[in-house]
């Protein structure tokens, strides 16, 4: 184990050829004034690269430069050095040799930090060089805050005990209610949740077990195991938090709240149904910093893209998104809206509940307890003058008829329906209850989505396709299987082991052509089904996700899950 030396990092540059002598004076310069590091300066101006230094400074010490994108540290090694001084000293234990652990620090010229990190693992170190900015992102991806949670539920417990609860210190009404348990038990888990990129936050009560799962990349998983006895005060403070009835237990109750979470503004739509061991919450996360994505940035075909805006901005006709919940319909209209969006058009959308909030749109919440239906705001929205109406969702007949009427007078709707596919919907529309005449005249277009999961390019690595994942590829590739290298993720700390990270779009598109619109008059359906399969030309989503599948950027398992969900 050798003690690192000090090492003057301007003179070092200098002499590697990666900074001039004025670019250092005016550095010292500015490091006298501010109290800045010296390597932060050089960084923030411009002069060298982060890496840079981090090369610089592992050549000079005869240490290794360890890029931290191509690492997987080991999770019980990681927590031999807690997170707070791992923070602290900028340091990082990355693996284990021979008894010696190997820890990665972003200035292995601290002596300080060296000697603090010996004294608190106990064991002997070997020193690596990494950057800072990889180091931090590390540390906020490794250090899973499960634990944490965990020991916030077991000090709820403890505190509940088995006494009679007072209502005003659950609820967090009492004095230093901010640091009631339940209070940071749920700071914590919203905090965790935003780290892991989570959609949705279940809270079930089970028999002998309170259990919390965090919906990642449209997969649960899950977070922690809490003792039952918490579930009622967990509960009863979000009801609360949500302005519902907490003495109703009986009923299911939605509702919303508003909270920042490490500064970043989150909109929480909440659902209670009552169950057989308590009430289960689901809580949706809209992360308000986030932004909507534009339709150039969904990964849409140029050749559906295209006809999507062309249809879209047609002064009037109906657009449909189909798809299962979850499938980003509501991500791709807004999209869309965002791009209709300007002063010399009125659009009104009417929504169950509003997801985004978009500024010059007037959006109407549907309201069911107070008569607020969707029908009857959309008949006051037709009176209302727009050019652009969204209706959420055709949730019946006359919800349909009502919109199909607006877009035949003039105006252009926008709308969703649950459907597999695009042929099934002009049908499924029909089975609604819909003339056939309304349904030719009305509809434009039709596209159907999904969301795949991409694969996390830190932990990808190439293999071999099953015999059974062989047969499905043959489907859409025929004999040019063997061409394509196919992938897959092997789980890492960069996606939370789960070998992906982040979702895209797959898609498929049908548009009213003059050969539908007799086909689907004709009291035959089939005629109309062949007669799209034709405009089609094998463009559908199972192809799209195949696509993704040769391009390396999904593997074969996901492209099958969500090919599973309709039939071609």
């Amino acid at each position: 184990m050798t003690r690192p030396e000090k090492i003057r990092l301007g003179d070092l540059l200098i002499a590697r050829g990666l900074l001039t002598d004025e670019q250092l004076k005016t550095s010292l310069d500015e490091q006298r004034r501010s109290g800045r590091k010296l390597g932060r300066i050089f960084v923030d101006s411009g002069y060298v690269t982060e890496e840079e230094i981090s090369r610089a400074l592992a050549g000079q010490l005869r240490i290794p430069f360890l890029d931290l994108k191509q690492f997987k540290p080991h999770p019980d090694l990681i927590r031999l050095l807690p997170e707070a001084p791992a923070r602290r000293f900028r340091a990082l234990i990355l693996d284990e040799t021979d008894g010696r652990l190997r820890v990665g620090f972003s200035d292995p010229t601290d002596l300080a930090a060296y000697d603090e990190v010996v004294r608190i693992v106990r064991r002997d170190i070997e020193q690596a060089v990494v950057t800072e900015s990889q180091l931090l992102a590390t540390i906020d991806r490794v250090y899973h805050r499960t634990e944490e949670i965990s020991g916030l539920a077991r000090e709820l417990t403890a505190e509940l005990g088995d006494v009679p609860i007072e209502f005003g210190e659950l609820l967090g009404l009492a004095p230093g209610a901010e640091d009631a348990p339940v209070v940071k038990l749920l700071q914590t888990v919203f905090e965790e949740a935003m780290r892991t990129r989570a959609s949705d936050i279940h809270i079930e009560p089970q028999e002998r077990a309170l259990r919390i799962r965090f919906r990642i990349d449209g997969v649960l998983h899950i977070q922690t195991e809490a003792d039952a006895k918490v579930a009622a005060a967990v509960a009863l403070r979000l009801k609360l938090m949500s302005g519902l009835d907490i003495s109703e237990k009986r009923l299911p109750q939605d509702g919303r709240f508003h909270i920042k979470v490490r500064n970043n503004p989150v909109d929480v739509r909440l659902s209670t149904m009552p169950t057989q061991y308590g009430e289960s919450v689901v809580m949706r996360l809209l992360n308000q910093n986030t932004g909507l994505l534009g339709l150039d940035r969904m990964n849409i075909p140029p050749h559906i893209l295209d006809r999507l805006r062309n249809a879209i901005r047609r002064p009037s006709g109906m657009v449909l998104v189909t798809g299962p919940t979850g499938s980003g319909k509501t991500t791709t209209l807004y999209a869309a809206l965002a791009e209709l969006n300007s002063p010399e058009k009125k659009i009104i959308t009417v929504e169950d509940p509003v997801e985004y909030r978009l500024p010059g749109i007037n959006q109407v919440q549907v309201h069911e307890k107070i008569d607020l239906s969707f029908e009857r705001v959309l008949r006051t929205a037709l009176r209302q003058d727009p050019d652009v109406i969204l209706v959420g969702e055709m949730r019946d007949q006359t919800t349909a008829e009502i919109g199909m009427r607006a877009s035949i007078t003039g105006h252009m709707v926008l709308s969703t329906l649950h459907t597999n596919d695009v042929i099934s919907t002009p049908i499924r529309l029909l089975d609604m209850g819909v003339p056939r005449y309304m349904v030719a005249l009305s509809l434009q277009m039709v596209l159907a989505q999904r969301l795949v999961r991409v694969l996390c390019e830190n932990c990808a690595e190439t293999r071999i396709p099953t015999p059974n994942e062989r047969e499905w590829l043959h489907y859409e590739l025929g004999d040019k299987v063997d061409e394509h290298v196919y992938r897959q993720g092997t789980g890492c700390t960069h996606c939370n082991g789960t070998g992906y990270q982040g979702r895209t779009g797959v898609y498929e598109i049908l548009e009213m052509t003059n050969e539908l619109v007799e086909a689907i008059n004709h009291e035959d359906t089939g005629l109309f089904v062949q007669a799209a399969r034709r405009q089609m030309a094998g463009r559908t989503l199972r192809r799209d996700a195949v696509h993704l599948v040769v391009q390396g950027r999904t593997t074969i398992d996901e492209a099958m899950r969500i090919s599973n969900q309709f039939d071609d």
